[in-house]
């Protein structure tokens, strides 16, 4: 009998690892995902950017209408920097996801499936590439509006409301008093006839 051959995070047997149970974990290099790196602010002390913590593991489970099928449940994890929406100043987040990934036969079967369960569904492939399926989950874990809970600076104030300011802003300080009087409609002329 032939020696199992080494499962290769690259090219990945879903179903075979599924089967097997399998665990993988590891390490990628932050420069290894430029998708996750443009999405990011490097590092302010000029260091590089900290490495990419994973493990995935294969379970073959049962999943709403479509019987046992391979499954993979993946942890990702890193640090990075960010730029905070309220005060634009860096901010640091400690990055994790966690997802469950089932996957099934055919893109059409797991479009229907995804669409009707609350597990996600993908459609198998004879060589997932599961670095780059890190990348994705941990793209898709990054906040829509990061933001301090507390920014460390104070917020600059757009207006002081001292008279400089005001007199700034003119006309658009308040609204007119003054009301203008609706024009009379000019007096009919006749022509002779």
């Amino acid at each position: 009998m032939a020696a199992p051959r080494p499962l290769d995070p690259r090219r990945l047997d879903v179903a075979a690892f599924a089967a097997l149970g399998g665990e993988l974990s590891g390490e990628i290099a932050a420069a290894a995902m430029p998708r996750l790196a443009s999405a990011t602010l490097p590092p302010e002390d000029g260091s590089p950017r900290p490495d990419v913590k994973w493990r995935g593991t294969g379970e073959r489970l049962p999943l709403v209408g479509a019987g046992v099928q391979p499954s993979l449940l993946l942890f990702a994890a890193t640090d990075v920097t960010l730029e905070c929406q309220r005060c634009l100043g860096p901010m640091h987040v400690a990055l994790r996801a966690e997802r469950r990934i089932f996957f099934v036969d055919g893109e059409d079967a797991a479009a229907a499936l995804d669409a009707e369960t609350e597990d996600d569904v993908l459609a198998l492939t004879p060589a997932l590439d599961l670095p780059a399926l890190v990348e994705d989950e941990l793209l898709l874990a990054l906040p829509l509006v990061p933001r301090h809970d507390v920014c460390p600076e104070p917020l600059p104030r757009a207006f002081r409301d001292d008279k400089e300011q005001l007199a700034k802003l003119g006309p658009f300080k308040r609204p007119s008093r003054r009301v203008k009087k609706a024009e009379e409609p000019a007096a009919e002329v006749k022509q002779p006839a």
